[in-house]
């Protein structure tokens, strides 16, 4: 049901846990499911420092979380913007369709995180458009 590298990530969670002061933070949740990821971003020189999650949900949901933390930790704000959940789902050796919502989840955290650390400093980031409010909720 799952792949090697999801129950690897799962098992052995990445970059779990709070930065202290951070500066920027996303949560998002799925009602229907119970799945809650709070990312936490450090950002040094336009980069993402640090990456860290806290995830309340399924195998799969953890797994997500591991993975968006790992593939954007030391790049740009820009590039990790493009972090999608077709990607996610790719790096992880692809979800069963009915977890396929958590990849949305994790990149919608992490879109979430750098858009508050945007409206902290009050910059434009590009790409930041691209993933608005309008994607929550979506499955």
């Amino acid at each position: 049901m799952y792949s090697q590298t999801v129950m690897e990530h799962f098992m052995n969670p990445r970059n779990v846990g709070q930065i202290e002061d951070p500066d920027g933070v996303g949560e998002v949740g799925n009602s229907v499911c119970g799945d809650v990821m709070t990312f936490y971003i450090k950002v040094k020189d336009d980069h993402l420092e640090d990456v860290k999650f806290q995830t309340f949900g399924c195998g799969a949901a953890i797994a997500v979380s591991s993975m968006v933390s790992e593939m954007a930790k030391g790049k740009t704000l820009e590039e990790a913007l493009t972090i999608t959940p077709t990607l996610v789902a790719q790096e992880l050796g692809g979800l069963p369709k009915n977890k396929y919502h958590c990849s949305n989840l994790g990149a919608q955290a992490l879109g979430k995180a750098i858009r508050d650390y945007a409206q902290k400093k009050g910059i434009t980031i590009k790409g930041l458009e691209l993933k608005g409010e309008e994607d929550e909720g979506e499955e």
